[in-house]
């Protein structure tokens, strides 16, 4: 019984680093996305855990998509 607990602990924790790394990058680190991207990524990031965060890497962090342009100025 305690091994399926340590594991689901572990599967939790994991997805929990997983939402708020995807929260802090796109919160702190992504300048140039758009706002409502941002916002869709933070939902994205709570429902799914684990999963969007692999989708955020693959999106958006492989394809460096807005780290290094600078934001519009308006």
């Amino acid at each position: 019984m305690f091994v399926f607990f340590g594991i689901f602990m572990v599967f939790w924790l994991v997805g929990l680093l997983a939402m708020l790394w995807v929260i802090y990058d796109v919160l702190t680190k992504q300048k140039a996305m758009p706002d409502t991207e941002k916002l869709i990524w933070v939902i994205v990031a709570i429902f799914l855990n684990w999963i969007g965060a692999i989708i955020y890497f693959f999106v958006i962090k492989r394809e460096g998509k807005y780290e290094g342009s600078e934001p519009p100025v308006i």
